[in-house]
């Protein structure tokens, strides 16, 4: 049975965003009060962002594997009680100036050096499974860890910057330096096992509680991947490894110049004669790791929009086809019914939506863009099917009390004759109380907006750089949040 077929809601709400003692959220005691609060306000799901290390601009959209955990979500703390490290080891070190907001910057130069005290005690007993957990993922591993250990003896270096023998992986060079980084090599594979161990007992306590975990996974991988690295036949690269064109979104009213995702786009040519096998591969794996499975930027299975290497703008790109229906009609014949939540934000034409219907997954209504009063749209709740998934925001909007304070006059007047009342104060709860009765299956709200947190607890603006991925609650913001609230408001719309 797919669940999102039954009426129901949640919170999104990153890992990254926990309270804890270490910088950042991670998989210890607070992600465990977090699914505590969940079960007594009857939510049925969790949504998190994608749970992939970050690169450059900390954006968990822009990874060095799309299959790897992020090693800042290892919490210090279940380390300590494991005897990995002693209190002196991470207590005492500033991991951040401000318990609201995360340094990825300290993290960065802090987190690593307590790893290899880790490592050292590891080494000592390694886990009985630790073998088995590196050949069971060793389809990815073996690429990721070696492609770390090499960056790190490049200081950081992006791969396509690296010696051309490595680069192109020829079989000399890669046998070169799997020997010469072979303690590097385990480095990142203890580092995976430890991530993943927290994450199966996190996810196994969250659904004994009937809380389920709605994952999120990027179209695109990142340029300086293990994925670009490994797999370079699958994307669209000259013969010396650099992109073509690179993915992002035209211009637009909110963006002039467009988005420059930068991504490399895929070879879909020769995926196909592949039979979209590293695409089934991805899509499969992730459904080991999640309840659900959100699918960002889903259109672009359809056409996506490409850009000349090396353009400093958007403005030049053009559309080209995708796979469109091919790639998850496989998937549905490799892993039956599937409970996927495909993102169909943004430009739409009649073939996106006519694959995404053919599909059957829910697509998205974000109701901060219903009172757009420049144009008519479908996102007001009047509009929505039962098939779907409804969102007041997403982690690219505004707070919904930044976005009462920030957005054009007329569109929060829109939205003030909408509800009938004059007091914009008022306006988050009347978005809330709307989403969760629309008829939409399933509900999801942002933690921001259940803490009625204004605009600088924004996660994310899109296109730009410095200030996104950051955002973090406190203990005393969770402890007094209004559960209250969020429990009688589910429980009135019939979901629970």
């Amino acid at each position: 049975m797919n669940i999102l077929n039954s009426r129901a809601s949640g919170i999104l709400m990153h890992i990254s965003s926990l309270p804890s003692e270490g910088g950042i959220g991670t998989l210890g005691s607070a992600a465990y009060s977090f699914v505590d609060s969940l079960r007594k306000a009857h939510q049925t799901y969790w949504q998190i962002l994608p749970i992939c290390p970050t690169s450059y601009g900390d954006s968990p959209y822009q990874s060095f594997s799309t299959y790897a955990g992020n090693p800042y979500f290892i919490d210090l703390e279940l380390l300590e009680k494991e005897g990995y490290l002693s209190p002196s080891d991470w207590r005492n070190i500033v991991w951040c100036s401000d318990e609201k907001s995360v340094d990825y910057g300290l993290l960065y130069t802090e987190r690593y050096k307590v790893f290899r005290i880790v490592q050292n005690q590891f080494e000592k007993n390694p886990p009985v499974d630790f073998d088995t957990f590196c050949k069971e993922n060793a389809f990815w591993l073996e690429d990721y860890a070696l492609f770390m250990a090499i960056k790190d003896a490049h200081g950081g270096e992006t791969f396509l910057n690296w010696e051309d023998d490595i680069r192109l992986r020829k079989s000399q060079a890669l046998t070169a330096w799997k020997k010469r980084c072979e303690k590097e090599i385990r480095f990142y594979k203890m580092l995976q096992y430890l991530f993943f161990a927290q994450w199966k007992n996190l996810k196994d306590y969250a659904n004994k509680n009937g809380i389920k975990i709605i994952g999120d996974i990027p179209i695109y991988v990142s340029s300086d991947s293990a994925d670009v690295w490994a797999s370079p036949n699958i994307f669209y690269l000259n013969e010396n490894g650099y992109p073509i064109e690179v993915a992002g979104c035209p211009p637009d009213g909110f963006a002039a110049d467009g988005q420059l995702w930068g991504n490399p786009v895929y070879n879909w040519t020769s995926l196909r004669a592949q039979n979209y096998r590293w695409w089934l591969v991805r899509l499969s794996h992730s459904f080991k790791i999640y309840d659900v499975l959100r699918i960002d930027h889903f259109r672009g299975f359809e056409s996506y929009y490409c850009i000349p290497y090396g353009d400093r703008t958007a403005r030049n790109g053009v559309w080209k086809k995708g796979p469109g229906i091919e790639l998850f009609n496989l998937l549905k014949e490799q892993n039956g019914d599937m409970s996927v939540i495909a993102e169909d934000l943004g430009f739409l034409t009649r073939e996106v939506h006519e694959m995404r219907k053919t599909s059957g997954f829910p697509g998205m209504k974000v109701l901060q863009f219903a009172f757009d009063s420049r144009e008519e749209n479908d996102y007001l709740p009047e509009h929505y099917e039962e098939n779907s998934v409804v969102y007041t925001g997403t982690h690219d909007n505004d707070t919904l009390i930044g976005w009462t304070e920030g957005s054009r006059p007329e569109d929060v007047e829109t939205a003030l004759k909408y509800f009938g009342i004059e007091d914009r104060k008022r306006l988050p709860r009347c978005m809330m109380k709307a989403a969760l009765d629309s008829v939409s299956n399933t509900c999801i709200l942002t933690m921001q907006d259940v803490l009625e947190l204004d605009g600088s607890a924004r996660m994310n603006t899109p296109s730009t750089l410095g200030s996104n991925w950051k955002w973090r609650a406190t203990e005393k913001e969770l402890s007094n949040a209004d559960w209250n609230f969020l429990r009688e408001e589910t429980d009135r719309a019939g979901r629970y």
